[in-house]
């Protein structure tokens, strides 16, 4: 049973979330991944402070114990110095004053070459961590840098997306019917072209008749200008009577 509910679970986890990746608003979700490779930078850059300030303060404590060594170094030799001249000079009490004194210096001088020895061990790792932190840091800062410069590029293409996809759906509304009740465009430029077809077919017929009857016109007038041209031309070769004037022909006209 726990199981089945284990997988439940992450099958409605994972549908949730490709539901809010769906519908989360891609400039957000870009605004909010710079925020947090900003933020990411930042705790890096902290971290890598907190390094480099390790190391040097290992370097003062180092610088410090250097110069005690070297201190302690001429003490013990200057005590030692000292009690060969009381041990010349018969002071047997000084002398041995001064050897007790030299001992413990030399004591400490061990020790404090020992501490010299961990703290240079101590100085080397913490400058390795404190390059290692440096670089770090360089290559976290050209990674936000190349996020920064691929926001713009990416808005930019964002940008371009939205306009083609409203150009995309404004054309597919005009492609497509939008209901039973209202034309397509296709529908309505269709309708349009077959009217103006119809007129222009209409106003091409309306030209033909007109000229056809004046071309009938022109005809018959050429026809009875021929006819009447070889009536005349008959008469003159006098294959035919001439035609007869209007003067002849008129009542009361007298014969040459």
């Amino acid at each position: 049973m726990a199981n089945v509910f284990t997988k439940w679970w992450r099958y409605l986890t994972a549908k949730l979330n490709r539901t809010f990746d769906e519908k989360a608003d891609p400039t957000v979700q870009l605004e909010q991944v710079i925020a947090e490779a900003t933020d990411q930078h930042r705790r890096l850059r902290e971290q890598a402070a907190n390094v480099i300030a390790n190391q040097k303060q290992a370097e003062l404590r180092l610088n410090r114990s250097l110069a005690e060594l070297e201190k302690v170094n001429a003490n013990t030799r200057q005590a030692l110095v000292m009690a060969s001249e009381a041990t010349g000079k018969g002071d047997a009490a000084k002398a041995h004053e001064l050897d007790q004194a030299a001992q413990a210096l030399a004591t400490r001088l061990v020790q404090l070459e020992k501490d010299v020895d961990d703290q240079k061990t101590l100085v080397l790792q913490a400058t390795q961590a404190s390059d290692q932190a440096k670089a770090a840091v360089q290559q976290s800062a050209l990674v936000l840098e190349r996020k920064l410069a691929e926001r713009q590029k990416l808005l930019s293409q964002l940008d371009q997306a939205k306009m083609q996809e409203q150009l995309n759906t404004a054309m597919a509304s005009l492609e497509a019917t939008v209901g039973d009740d209202v034309p397509s465009f296709e529908q309505v430029r269709d309708k349009i072209e077959a009217r103006y077809a119809k007129a222009k077919g209409m106003a091409e017929l309306s030209s033909t008749s007109v000229q056809s009857t004046m071309l009938e016109i022109e005809q018959a007038s050429a026809n009875s200008e021929a006819m009447s041209r070889l009536s005349q031309m008959k008469a003159e070769l006098g294959l035919a009577p001439a035609p007869a004037s209007l003067e002849e022909g008129a009542p009361g006209a007298t014969p040459g």
